[in-house]
């Protein structure tokens, strides 16, 4: 016995009944019945129940009134909507005697409060930006965004923009090769949005108000603390001023300054790192640019000097003067 086949459905919801499908439904309900071949264009009326077997002829379908299908699709709606309600009012019933003692007294004002996991970070942040009443100032190490980020990042700036907020954002130079940064500009332009970019950021850091400011209590970035000691947040402010003052508006160029030795502006950040002893992987972060890239800029900058080893780049780096230093390193000053 040959497999019989079923004609495929073709997907959409109740409420985007398809044109031959409800043309049928119209026509089943005026004449009260109609051929179960018409209806193969049409297998939506059967899934959504609202035709059924004639009793009397399988090669017939009756169709089901439309009063009883609205009502079948409802009935779980309004039950839903019950139960939403009825919980609702359990849970005003629990916080209610909370809420009385609470109002006894002003609420405490935390001067560090630590949040765990993204969902409570972005839900802390969401409040703080949207109470903000002038200001709100970002740096956003790395290099260029996601497009799930930039997104968020739309979502969260564009109503403190249409409040006639100013938004300060510093970012690294390497974003300045992303597309999506640009088009994120873009979309941006004419607002009180600013845009600056340095070669080094440390950690990401948002301050509102001169009064909250967020910062990572690990590197995993699911533990941030929210600081509201005046003290703290009006420390953490003249950091970013004193790094916006040196950073470099987006749609301008960078000036690095005449190359030395054939040695870029990148290049000479990454051997003040070096000499420094940070490993491949930490410049590449404190850079903003993936490991692989850093490794080749290491690679050309030790072509250029010369250099037959790591412990050597780092003696010659310093000889060299391309960092505009006279201090004396030693071959084995190294920390990798």
């Amino acid at each position: 016995m040959s497999k019989k086949h079923t004609k495929p459905t073709h997907p959409h919801l109740v409420t985007e009944l398809c044109d031959e499908g409800a043309r049928l439904y119209a026509s089943a309900l005026t004449t009260g019945r109609v051929a179960r071949a018409e209806v193969e264009p049409a297998p939506c009326l059967l899934e959504f129940a609202l035709l059924h077997p004639d009793p009397d002829d399988p090669n017939w379908l009756r169709p089901v009134p439309p009063s009883s299908a609205l009502a079948q699709r409802l009935h779980p709606i309004e039950r839903e909507i019950q139960d939403r309600r009825r919980f609702s009012v359990e849970l005003t019933d629990t916080f209610e005697p909370f809420m009385a003692i609470s109002t006894q007294k002003p609420p405490t004002t935390h001067a560090i409060t630590v949040l765990e996991g993204f969902d409570r970070i972005d839900a802390a942040l969401d409040v703080a930006i949207a109470e903000s009443q002038t200001e709100v100032l970002t740096v956003q190490p790395g290099g260029g965004r996601s497009e799930h980020n930039l997104s968020k990042a739309l979502d969260r700036s564009k109503p403190l923009i249409d409040n006639g907020i100013r938004v300060r954002t510093l970012y690294q130079h390497t974003v300045r090769h992303s597309q999506r940064t640009f088009a994120y500009v873009e979309r941006m332009a004419g607002t009180k949005m600013e845009i600056r970019t340095l070669e080094e950021l440390i950690e990401r850091l948002i301050i509102c108000d001169e009064a909250v400011a967020f910062i990572p209590a690990r590197d995993d970035r699911q533990v941030a603390l929210e600081l509201r000691h005046p003290g703290l947040v009006a420390y953490l402010t003249k950091v970013f001023e004193h790094l916006w003052a040196r950073a470099v508006p987006l749609m301008e160029e960078v000036p690095y300054g005449p190359a030395s030795h054939g040695i870029s502006g990148v290049q000479r950040s990454i051997a003040k790192l070096l000499i420094e002893g940070h490993v491949d992987e930490a410049i590449a972060r404190r850079l903003g640019m993936n490991v692989r890239t850093c490794r080749a800029h290491i690679a050309k900058l030790a072509a250029a000097l010369g250099s037959g080893s790591r412990a050597q780049l780092g003696y010659l780096i310093a000889k060299s003067g391309i960092l505009g230093e006279t201090e004396d390193y030693s071959e084995g000053d190294t920390r990798d």
